[in-house]
């Protein structure tokens, strides 16, 4: 069983953050902008929005620091593939020195409409591959989750298949709105707390 808010009994190096930001998505160029990498392209989208550029480290991730509402927050993208997400979190999380409720993963989810945006902390992993190593190399499942609609396939089309695939002309449109909403989300997040965050954005 997870442990709810254990700590990864790391050593910290390095400053503290008080919020470290994960986008999920696979690297590479066939990968980008499909249903998978909604969490890696809003976190593009902050770094953009606080002018930061995101750039290889040692931890597996591109990752950037900002100041968002007078804290200091790390936007991270892991360059692995989504079902090793977790060795780029574990390993970012013990130079940014947070606790797994201290980040936020943003993520692609089956399990609501295209385009729809809700925000969770903590739960379950629904079937999603890298939540799933995330919450095994933490050793918990207690990290935040801005979750974004890539809706469940039909019955003809394997889910793996679908979240490869890139989003129509009309459900791009729609998406491209939820990525500014979801950044907005973890804008709150970081200034106001998830509670807050729920409330405005679910």
């Amino acid at each position: 069983m997870l442990r709810r808010r254990g700590s990864m009994r790391a050593p910290r190096k390095g400053t503290p953050a008080d919020l470290l930001v994960v986008g999920l998505g696979n690297p590479g160029d066939e990968f980008a902008h499909t249903r998978h990498n909604v969490g890696a392209d809003t976190v593009e989208l902050l770094a953009n929005r606080h002018r930061a550029t995101l750039r290889k480290g040692k931890e597996r991730a591109r990752s950037a620091e900002v100041t968002i509402g007078g804290k200091r927050v790390a936007l991270a993208v892991p360059i692995t593939y989504m079902n090793d997400s977790g060795l780029a979190v574990a390993a970012l999380a013990r130079r940014y020195g947070v606790e797994p409720h201290q980040i936020v993963v943003v993520h692609d989810e089956l399990d609501l409409p295209t385009a729809t945006l809700r925000v969770k902390s903590g739960g379950g992993l629904a079937g999603h591959n890298g939540l799933r190593s995330i919450s095994s190399h933490l050793h918990s499942d207690a990290y935040q989750r801005v979750r974004i609609g890539v809706v469940k396939p039909s019955s003809r089309e394997r889910g793996v298949d679908h979240v490869l695939n890139r989003f129509s002309k009309r459900e791009r449109q729609e998406i491209d709105v939820t990525l500014e909403q979801a950044a907005d989300a973890v804008e709150c997040i970081v200034t106001d707390g998830v509670d807050a965050a729920m409330n405005r954005f679910n």
